[in-house]
């Protein structure tokens, strides 16, 4: 990657991806589902955002920053739900 993740460690995960996403709507489920609390950024609708990420060599989606700066990139359900405690 070539650049730092642009975006701060988040108080509360935040998932970066658009509407348009397969992947992106599958972990929203997953996390609506086991109701975890997060934040949504979609970057479809901020092409400077978008252009940082990619930038940053971020470019598969979605992207996940947990509050402990781990960050996922398009992680499976069993991925994430380790990352997160949660059970798949």
């Amino acid at each position: 990657m070539s650049e730092p993740f642009p975006i701060a460690v988040p108080e509360v995960l935040a998932v970066y991806g658009s509407d348009d996403c397969a992947d992106c709507r599958r972990a929203r489920r997953y996390l609506d589902a086991t109701r975890v609390p997060y934040r949504w950024v979609d970057v479809s609708a901020d092409p400077t955002l978008r252009a940082a990420l990619a930038g940053a060599g971020y470019e598969a989606m979605p992207i996940l920053v947990l509050p402990t700066g781990q960050i996922l990139v398009d992680p499976s359900t069993d991925e994430l739900a380790n990352s997160i405690g949660t059970a798949a």
